[in-house]
């Protein structure tokens, strides 16, 4: 057998995901690419590891034991890797996030710095919606989360990063006439919701609620992205983040309709389970961020705190 340390990664993520599609984006790669490592890797063994009925794709018992094995391999292989650089004087380790999807937009900045200043550290960045961060946290599998709004379930720690800002918005502008109440407006417009879960979903929900406003048709998507673009294709309005249309909004692509009552404000917290031991690199980017955010937030978003 002569099987490689990548294909060993590809092979695991799919395992992990289910997919050659969304191994392919959590690793960086092209379909193509990942497919043909699948199969070179699958071609040195006499039993199956995947079967694929219809298209969708399932790992073998057989298949499972191998990503087993190659789990403990790959983590062997960052043990080295930390423990060498650790040796040289390098901060080393694995730094784990879960974060919510409209958090994609805000979390890099406040890694970029600290990942570049510490190369020996791995980062594992994990972009889905609010439950799936509450399990991840309630289940001890990362470091931090980045969420809008604080699970109140949960017994966490916090620290505040940016103020979480959100708007209705559309391709179009709204006629409103002076003295205009916020119920009367909604009733010209098809809104579009997030999908339950999601705390952008949720937030909007609760101010239609509070307001009394009914929603007579509604459109419901699973994603930040797919809900940016049935705006900018003209399907309806919502309420979303504003830290996530700054492009559209410049070129002019999306609007924001001046309604009373937004925008609705929140705040984006870096959350851990109250108590958690952190690891060393953990530790030291909890530092970083206490030392660094004011700044961060002054540099990479004064965009964003004038609006």
């Amino acid at each position: 057998m002569n099987y490689t340390l990548h294909q060993l990664q590809i092979f695991l993520k799919i395992s992990q995901t289910k997919s050659v599609t969304k191994a392919a984006e959590e690793l960086h790669l092209t379909q193509p690419a990942v497919s043909i490592q699948l199969k070179n890797f699958q071609d040195q063994f006499e039993i199956p590891l995947t079967e694929l009925v219809g298209r969708k794709i399932y790992i073998t018992d057989f298949g499972k034991e191998i990503a087993e094995a190659a789990e403990n391999i790959i983590n062997q292989v960052y043990a080295i890797n930390y423990k060498t650089s650790a040796f040289n004087g390098q901060l080393a380790g694995r730094l784990k996030f879960s974060v919510v999807s409209t958090g994609k937009y805000v979390m890099p900045f406040f890694l970029s710095d600290f990942i570049k200043q510490h190369p020996g550290v791995d980062l594992i960045m994990d972009v889905t919606n609010k439950g799936s961060v509450v399990g991840s946290l309630e289940n001890n599998e990362v470091d931090f989360a980045l969420v809008s709004i604080v699970p109140g379930a949960l017994n966490v720690e916090q620290l505040d990063l940016l103020q979480n800002k959100l708007y209705l918005v559309g391709k179009d502008d709204v006629a409103i006439e002076e003295g205009e109440s916020t119920k009367k407006v909604f009733e010209k417009i098809s809104l579009i919701f997030r999908e339950k879960g999601s705390g952008t979903g949720q937030t909007m929900k609760d101010f239609i609620d509070t307001n009394k406003i009914p929603v007579a048709k509604k459109l419901e998507l699973t994603s930040n992205e797919a809900l940016k673009q049935a705006l900018l294709a003209g399907m309806g309005y919502s309420i979303m983040p504003l830290i996530g249309i700054k492009n559209e909004l410049q070129n002019g692509e999306l609007r924001i309709i001046p309604i009373e009552g937004l925008p609705i404000k929140t705040m984006w917290s870096l959350i851990w389970p109250k108590g958690k031991k952190h690891s060393p690199v953990a530790a030291a980017y909890l530092n970083y961020l206490l030392e660094e955010k004011d700044k961060i937030v002054h540099e990479k978003f004064n965009w964003y705190e004038k609006n």
